[in-house]
Formats: C-alpha cells, structure tokens, sequence
C-alpha cells in the first residue's frame, strides 16, 4: 500500500502559538548542519563556531558584552540549566549548609510551568508568589518568600500568559541581598524587549542568567532555545567529564544535539538583527494593538498589551465555536483568550478571526 507523505500543518490559522515559520536563511541552514552535534565541539568544530557566534549575537541582544552560553534545546531546558547552575554553586559554595539541605526558587505564579520540572528533576522547592494587579511580580511577596534557602529569584519578561516584564532590577537587588542568583525568563520576550523602554537585561540590572529563544520571536527553527550567564563560573558549575569525546567536558543537558538549531539562530540573527528584529516587533505590536482594539470594541473585556500578546474574555461558547472553526486558540489559567502576535499572524489574518467574532457570537 502506498502511502501519501504528510505535510505539516499550516500556520494560517495558529494564533496563540509561540513558535513560527523560520526565516528562509535559518531553514537552509538547518538543512546544511542537520548532521552535525554541538555536543562534540571538538571534533565538530564548524558548529562549535556558529554557536559561539549564536551567543554573540544573544549577548547583542541582552546587554552582554562577553557572553556565557549555549543554544539549548528550548526555554524548558535554559531554565532547568538556570535551576541547577543555582543549585550546584551554593553546594559547591560551602558555609551555608540550608541551601545545601534545603534549596529553594523564589517566582511569581506567572512563571512558565518549566519550572515545576526543573523542581522535580532537580529536588528543589519552587515557591510561586502572587502577581499584582497588572500581572507582574509582587515585589513584597518575592521578598517574603525569600530566604535563607533560596539559590535563585526568578523573574519573567514576557509572561506567557499576558505579555508583562516583572521588574527586573529590584528582583536583583532582593535576590543578591539574600546570597541567591537572578534569572530572567525572556524565553520570548527576549527579542521584543531591545525595542520598548523596559529595564529587563544584562545592562540594566544585576542579572546572573536568562533564557531567550531564538525559535520564537527570532525566527530560527524549532527547537533552538539560549542560556546566557554572566560568569564563566555558571557554565562550569554544569559541566560534567566526558572522556570518550574529543572535547573534554560538557556543560549542556541534552548531550548529543543537531546543529540544526544552532546554525538556524546564528543564520537568522545575522538576517535580522538590529533592523528586521524592530521591524517585526513593530509590526506584530501594531497588530496586537488593533486586535485589542477590535475586542474591546465588541464589548470584551480585554488586558492592555505590553508586548505583542492579547487576552481577552470571550464567553466559552464563543470560543469553542472559534476552535470548531479551526482557529488554534488557548485560554490563560484564568480563561482569558489568548492571541500570539506571532510573525506569522498577519493583520489580515486577524481580520478574518475578527469576522469569524462577529458571525460565531451567539
């Protein structure tokens, strides 16, 4: 029986994903490094090369003149790394025997689910605070839950759900007055942020870590995430032998890797950084901007965009109507409707799920 090959789903109708198409020069260079593993740089040096040059041009972007790091498999795994890199230098660390025993990672409740695995992995406790009222971490409730166990705060900018930046340098100042490390999830909202006024990187505060993925608003293929740090320390605090390979140590998660994503991150940062970066973000805040618009208009109760993310509150027989529809869509852990301004969401593409609105209303 002959089988017909599949073809990938379209992103014509996609709106609350955080991945999208790459761009063509990061497609071809994926294709070209497939082979390759940058778990073995010594003998695969050509995409050890690239992956020095990915972390450039992340450090570029993130307000790090000397970067640490490495393209990872995705924001899940740079923020497991981030968690264990904490944990493993207050151990090595010594003359606080609790953060040894006992320790502990301070966040807001806004914070990725990938945290709750870095905690079950790594036997830590992940205490989530309470946002306050624009969605951002409470300052108050981070510095009462900190501790003499905490090995790390941690600190969203560009919260999954609505867009928002916590503030990032008094979420610093809390975590080093109590011997903790700082790290920032920009998992997406990353390559956003360089064009807005907010305090969120390297530059602007005492920042230990980040995560931010090239495969989401950079436009890099999946999966192709980044772990920045400041201090070549972090790095080594992860690194574990490995004496059967031409490199001597190894610092990443998952080992054996395909160059695929580390060459699409060097190829699209060179495509697009500064300019087609600001575009973009330009261009999808506009759009997140009118769909926000559009909904209010319509009598919904919508959360003001930060970043190019939109929520709002649609009745539920609206939108299960818009799924049955075929439109990919999620909600917020409060229910809210969720659209990811995403380079491939269109304005167009929005003004056909405005239209779709209107005529599924009950």
């Amino acid at each position: 029986m002959q089988r017909v090959a599949p073809e990938p789903q379209d992103f014509d109708r996609v709106l609350s994903s955080m991945c999208t198409e790459p761009h063509p020069a990061a497609r071809e260079a994926a294709v070209r490094f497939l082979a390759t593993n940058p778990g073995d740089p010594g003998t695969y040096q050509e995409i050890a090369a690239l992956e020095e040059r990915a972390v450039e041009g992340l450090g570029d972007i993130a307000g790090l003149s000397e970067p640490e790091g490495y393209v990872a498999s995705g924001g899940t795994e740079a923020n497991i790394q981030a968690v264990r890199a904490a944990r493993n230098l207050a151990r090595d660390a010594g003359g606080v025997p609790t953060k040894t025993d006992a320790p502990t990672v301070v966040a807001p409740e806004s914070v990725h689910f990938s945290f709750q695995k870095a905690a079950d992995v790594l036997d830590v406790e992940l205490r989530t605070v309470p946002v306050d009222d624009d969605y951002r971490a409470d300052l108050g409730a981070v510095e009462a839950a900190v501790d003499d166990d905490t090995v790390l705060v941690v600190g969203v900018a560009g919260t999954t759900e609505y867009g928002r930046v916590d503030p990032i340098p008094e979420l610093a100042a809390i975590a080093h007055d109590h011997g903790a490390l700082l790290h920032v999830d920009a998992a997406w909202g990353g390559f956003c942020l360089p064009f807005t006024d907010h305090a969120w990187n390297f530059a602007h505060a005492a920042v230990d870590t980040m995560t931010i993925d090239p495969h989401k608003m950079g436009q890099a293929v999946v999966p192709a995430g980044g772990l920045l740090a400041r201090d070549r320390s972090t790095l080594d605090a992860l690194a574990v032998d490995t004496p059967y390979l031409e490199s001597t140590s190894q610092a990443t998660l998952t080992g054996t890797r395909s160059g695929a994503g580390v060459a699409s991150a060097a190829a699209a940062l060179d495509e697009l950084w500064p300019d087609g970066y600001r575009e973009q973000f330009e261009t999808s805040m506009a759009d997140a901007e009118w769909l926000a618009d559009a909904l209010e208009d319509r009598g919904f109760d919508v959360v003001d965009p930060e970043l190019p993310l939109v929520a709002a509150r649609l009745p539920d027989d609206l939108f299960s109507n818009l799924r049955d529809a075929g439109w990919r869509v999620s909600r917020t852990a409060s229910g809210e409707l969720r659209v990811v301004c995403m380079p491939h969401v269109t304005r167009e593409t929005l003004q056909a799920f405005v239209a779709d609105v209107d005529a599924l209303r009950a």
